[in-house]
């Protein structure tokens, strides 16, 4: 049976002093990934502010726990063997990495998976942290991660963004498509052309054109029925695809 003793010193004053100030390391690193996610946002960008919150609250966390090696473990540092936690924590965060690449999926200018890969890092994390004897912190972290993962979408949703739309339009063979006709349809329907995007192949003489489109408000760009409704009537179109171009 574990004397009291040696689980009363995980929750000693200044294990709790110091599980607050690793806490409050946390949620800025949240704050801050969360204003750098909100531009990737609001740009139309597959990664927004639930990926970059996670990303960098975990990143502060796994950095953090470091600095402070006099209290691992409940402070019990010296009837622990010496082993290097950091070089543990490297093989995980390293496994980690092959399971969260395993869980993103992209297909043409769709992503899915990224939030998911996020979230199972910010996970990691936690584990990391209660491995050393931070519950308070990882239990913080893990309580973190959930508000991010439940109510940052909705603050998504609720701020100023503009959504992307991916587009595929294959013309009829020998047709010149011009930019400026496709600039000047996207306009007429509430969406510009993202700089950048525009990709261009041919097969059997037949041009096709793959970009995205962004609206220039929330409330500005037409639904995706009635662009393809429009899109069937443009001029030399043979064939074409309409997609949201986020996960």
């Amino acid at each position: 049976m574990l004397p009291y003793d040696a689980l009363a010193a995980y929750w000693s004053s200044a294990e709790v002093t110091i599980n607050l100030l690793i806490f409050f390391n946390i949620l800025g690193a949240l704050i801050l990934g969360l204003l750098v996610g909100y531009e990737r946002s609001y740009h139309g960008r597959a990664a927004g502010m639930r990926t970059y919150g996670l990303v960098c609250m975990a990143s502060a966390a796994l950095t953090v726990f470091s600095g402070y090696p006099g209290f691992w473990f409940g402070g019990q540092v010296a009837n622990v063997p010496m082993v290097d936690p950091t070089r543990v924590v490297q093989g995980i965060v390293t496994g980690i990495g092959f399971l969260g690449a395993g869980v993103i999926m992209k297909e043409g200018f769709n992503i899915s998976g990224l939030t998911t890969a996020a979230s199972l890092w910010a996970v990691c994390v936690v584990g990391v942290l209660i491995g050393v004897g931070f519950y308070m912190a990882g239990i913080l972290l893990a309580a973190l991660s959930a508000i991010c993962m439940v109510w940052i979408s909705k603050l998504e949703y609720w701020l100023p963004s503009r959504h992307a739309v991916a587009v595929m339009i294959r013309f009829d063979k020998g047709h010149m498509p011009q930019v400026d006709a496709i600039k000047q349809f996207t306009l007429a329907h509430g969406y510009q052309l993202a700089g950048g995007s525009l990709r261009i192949s041919y097969e059997e003489e037949r041009p096709e054109w793959h970009f995205v489109v962004l609206a220039l408000g929330r409330k500005t760009g037409a639904p995706l029925t009635l662009v393809a409704e429009n899109m069937a009537k443009f001029e030399g179109v043979e064939k074409f695809h309409l997609s949201h171009a986020r996960n």
